[in-house]
C-alpha cells in the first residue's frame, strides 16, 4: 500500500500580514483582482484595506459580495460573471469558508464548462478539472474551515438542494494570508461555531481511515491549539494571540483532513443544506455522538483527544468514554446549545436528514462503517 502526502501551500502569517496582499498579487503577475466576499465582511469595512493594498500595487479591483453563509450555485455563477465582465486575472477570497469556497469555484467555471454538478467529487468529477485555473489569494476572516489551504469548495447545487464537494488539487489557493487582525470583529457565537469546525476537522482527520503520520501530528496539534485558545477568542475577541492561534488551528485542520473526514461532516452537511444551520454549529452539535459511535473502532485515538481536552482517566477505555462529555463541556463553556432540538430540529426531521447524510461522501473515511440506520441513530443521539 502506498500513500501520497502533500503540504505545498505558501502561507503568510502574522499581525498586519494583509498588507502583503498587493506585493503577493504582483508576484503572481496579476493586473486586475476580483474580490469575492460576503455582506458582513464588506459592512465591517475589511475590504477597504484589502482594496487599498491591491491598488497601491497597481491592480484594478472589482468586488462581488453576494455570498451567503451556505453558498449557492447561483452565487458562484454570479461571481463568475463578475470575473469575466471585469477582465480580472486574479481572484482574492476574503471572508469565511463560504466566500473562499465560492472564490475557488469561480476558478473552475472560468476555464471549465458548466454545470457545476458534473464536478461533484463523490461522482469522480475531479477528473474533469484538467485545465489551469486563474490564480487565487485567500484571506480568512474566520478561524474555522481552513478553506484557505484546502483543495475543495462546497456549494449547494440548485437542482438537488444538496451540499456538494468539488475537489481538485488545482483549487488550492496560490497564497494564504492569515492575519489575526481580520478576525477580531467576529462575534462570540460565530467565533465559537467556526472554532468548533476547526476542532471537528482536526478530530475527524486524526480518527479517519488511512495512514498519514504528518496529518495525524498536525491534527493533534490543531486540537491542542483550539483547546488552549478558543475560550479566550470567544470571550475576548480582541486578544490577537488567541485569534492567531485559532487561525493556525483552522489551517492545520484543513491541512490534516486531506487524510479524510468522517460521519460528523456527513451529518452536518444536510443540516446546513436543508435548514440553513451554520456548518460549524452543526458539527458542534453532532460531534459528541460521533465520538461515542467511533469509540469501539479507534479507542486509542479518541483517548488521545480526550487527554488534550482535559478528560480524567487512567486507561484508554475510560478516556475514550469521557471524550464526548469533554466536548460537551467545552461546548457549554462557549455558550453553544446542547443539542439539535435547541436549534429547531425535531424527530420528524430526522429520517429525511439521515437519507441525505448517508449519501454524503465524508463518512466513507469514518473509522467505523456507517449505514443509513446509523445516521438516523446519530441524529437522534444529537437531539
Amino acid at each position: 500500500m502506498t500513500s501520497i502526502w502533500s503540504f505545498p501551500t505558501r502561507v503568510i502569517f502574522g499581525q498586519g500580514a494583509a498588507q502583503e496582499l498587493g506585493s503577493e498579487a504582483k508576484r503572481l503577475g496579476a493586473k486586475h483582482a476580483l474580490l469575492v466576499s460576503d455582506p458582513g465582511v464588506a459592512g465591517a469595512g475589511i475590504l477597504d484595506g484589502i482594496s487599498e493594498s491591491l491598488q497601491a500595487a497597481g491592480l484594478g479591483v472589482t468586488r462581488y459580495t453576494d455570498v451567503s453563509g451556505n453558498p449557492l450555485e447561483a452565487e458562484v455563477l454570479g461571481a463568475t460573471d463578475a470575473y469575466r465582465d471585469s477582465g480580472a486575472d486574479l481572484i482574492v477570497g476574503v471572508g469565511g469558508g463560504s466566500a473562499l469556497d465560492v472564490a475557488k469555484l469561480v476558478r473552475v467555471l472560468a476555464t471549465h464548462p458548466p454545470p457545476l454538478a458534473q464536478y461533484d467529487d463523490a461522482k469522480g468529477g475531479d477528473a474533469l478539472i484538467t485545465e489551469d485555473v486563474p490564480p487565487m489569494i485567500a484571506l480568512p476572516t474566520t478561524a474555522g474551515t481552513g478553506s484557505e489551504v484546502g483543495r475543495s469548495g462546497v456549494v449547494t447545487i440548485e437542482a438537488t438542494n444538496k451540499k456538494t464537494v468539488i475537489f481538485a488539487p488545482k483549487l488550492m489557493p496560490n497564497v494564504a494570508i492569515l492575519d489575526p487582525m481580520l478576525t477580531v470583529s467576529l462575534p462570540p457565537r460565530a467565533t465559537a461555531a467556526t472554532g468548533f469546525d476547526a476542532l471537528t476537522h482536526c478530530i475527524e482527520a486524526y480518527c479517519a481511515k488511512g495512514h498519514h503520520p504528518m496529518a495525524d501530528a498536525i491534527a493533534l496539534e490543531g486540537v491542542r491549539l483550539v483547546v488552549a485558545h478558543i475560550e479566550t477568542a470567544v470571550h475576548d475577541g480582541k486578544d490577537l494571540k488567541a485569534r492567531g492561534a485559532m487561525l493556525e488551528a483552522a489551517m492545520m485542520g484543513a491541512t490534516a483532513f486531506q487524510k479524510g473526514l468522517g460521519a460528523c461532516h456527513s451529518l452536518a452537511h444536510p443540516l446546513s443544506a436543508e435548514t440553513g444551520m451554520h456548518h460549524g454549529l452543526a458539527n458542534a452539535l453532532c460531534l459528541p455522538a460521533v465520538l461515542d459511535f467511533n469509540r469501539q473502532a479507534v479507542p486509542e485515538r479518541i483517548a488521545a483527544i480526550a487527554r488534550i481536552l482535559g478528560a480524567r482517566g487512567d486507561d484508554v477505555e475510560t478516556l475514550a468514554f469521557e471524550c464526548s462529555g469533554a466536548v460537551k463541556a467545552l461546548r457549554r463553556k462557549l455558550g453553544l446549545p446542547d443539542g439539535l432540538a435547541a436549534e429547531g430540529i425535531s424527530e420528524d426531521d430526522l429520517p429525511r436528514l439521515a437519507e441525505l447524510a448517508i449519501l454524503d461522501a465524508c463518512h466513507a473515511m469514518n473509522p467505523r462503517e456507517c449505514v443509513a440506520e446509523d445516521m438516523l441513530a446519530l441524529f437522534r443521539a444529537s437531539l
